[in-house]
């Protein structure tokens, strides 16, 4: 069986973790959190990184840092993980689903400002496979109207939008380092910051609403409870272990790439055959390579693909069933004007097999099979 996803090991995994034996010290905060932050700060040129122990608790923080409080509105896509609207239901938001675009199952930017109501007091982007969503339009929309910009960039580590690192463009980044990322620490995340008056507050909220660090850098006499918090922390040895990830993630990241062009090529005549349609990327992207995804004609044709590739000892699978028909999104959000796209198109989409590791032989398989199956 070829399976969807094999985690990433460098091979230098265990060498740092053994260092974080040898210094004995094992809770947050640590060498490796900071070798971390400092690498992600430099890597992607923003002002500010903090580790936390999920890409989930990174988007809570954001939701935290943004004041969202019982009534406020948050404007999102329908086609994401839970994560991306639990982090604000959590707070009494109600969610506003806008439709997607189709060429890149990211929020359609020019659907946005019609959805935004005296109560909106956030967008929240998430760039779907590591393909930025239209950024300049929504940066714009987003200072206009006086919200808070939020990048839900779980996929999107060192991806690109016209030269910038997702997650580096809106007011907060939110990373995920789950282990069925390009790069991980088996459970993990980031939230990043280009405006440094976020940062001051991001530091007490995600050390349980303490000023701790500000004691350990002898600015205060004594630390305390100053504001609300939790314990978003990310362990020493996840730390460890994400360290030789990152140092690691351009290997990764052009791999992963190199495998969704043979997957492209290999699928070409059928698109031109109009069988399947392929993820379009805009000239102005530079995706991660995260995912590989297509489209057939609807969904009973998908889950019989599912089943052809199973049966070629081959494990393909679906995305996300949108939110807004799910339980929790009927009863903590709603969807603004029309699901065009939204639901037909995700009923559509399927993944293929994306790891490190994937052979070339194994790509030409998978991509034989499907081939096979529309023949």
């Amino acid at each position: 069986m070829i399976p969807f996803n094999i985690p990433l090991l460098t091979g230098e995994e265990i060498k740092f973790i053994k260092q974080v034996n040898a210094l004995n010290k094992f809770s947050g905060e640590g060498s490796f959190n900071s070798k971390c932050c400092e690498l992600i700060k430099l890597e992607l040129q923003c002002k500010e990184a903090f580790l936390t122990s999920s890409g989930t608790q990174a988007l809570e923080m954001a939701a935290m840092l943004a004041n969202i409080k019982t009534g406020d509105e948050v404007i999102m896509p329908s086609f994401t993980f839970p994560s991306s609207a639990n982090a604000f239901a959590l707070h009494g938001a109600k969610i506003v689903f806008v439709d997607i675009d189709p060429s890149t199952m990211n929020i359609d930017e020019n659907l946005i400002e019609n959805a935004i109501s005296e109560k909106t007091k956030a967008i929240l982007v998430v760039h779907y496979g590591s393909v930025a969503c239209e950024m300049d339009k929504i940066v714009e929309i987003a200072r206009k109207h006086k919200l808070v910009l939020i990048e839900d960039a779980a996929q999107a580590y060192k991806a690109k939008y016209k030269d910038r690192f997702l997650g580096t463009i809106g007011d907060i980044g939110c990373i995920s380092f789950h282990e069925t990322k390009n790069i991980h620490s088996g459970e993990g995340g980031a939230i990043l910051f280009n405006n440094t008056a976020l940062t001051e507050r991001a530091e007490i909220i995600r050390e349980k609403g303490c000023n701790r660090n500000k004691f350990y850098r002898g600015e205060v006499d004594k630390y305390t409870w100053v504001d609300i918090g939790s314990s978003f922390l990310l362990s020493e040895l996840n730390a460890a272990f994400l360290y030789a990830q990152l140092i690691n993630a351009d290997i990764a990241n052009n791999r992963r790439r190199n495998i969704f062009q043979q997957y492209a090529n290999n699928l070409a005549e059928l698109v031109k055959a109009n069988k399947i349609d392929i993820a379009q990327i805009p000239a102005h992207c530079e995706p991660n390579g995260h995912l590989f995804y297509f489209k057939t004609k609807d969904i009973s044709e998908r889950d019989k693909l599912i089943k052809h590739l199973k049966a070629n000892d081959i494990q393909a699978c679906f995305h996300y069933v949108p939110l807004h028909s799910s339980p929790a999104g009927k009863r903590f959000g709603s969807f603004h004007n029309e699901d065009k796209y939204t639901t037909a198109d995700s009923e559509r989409l399927l993944r293929l097999p994306m790891f490190f590791k994937l052979k070339d032989k194994e790509v030409d398989k998978i991509t034989n099979a499907v081939k096979k199956f529309y023949s």
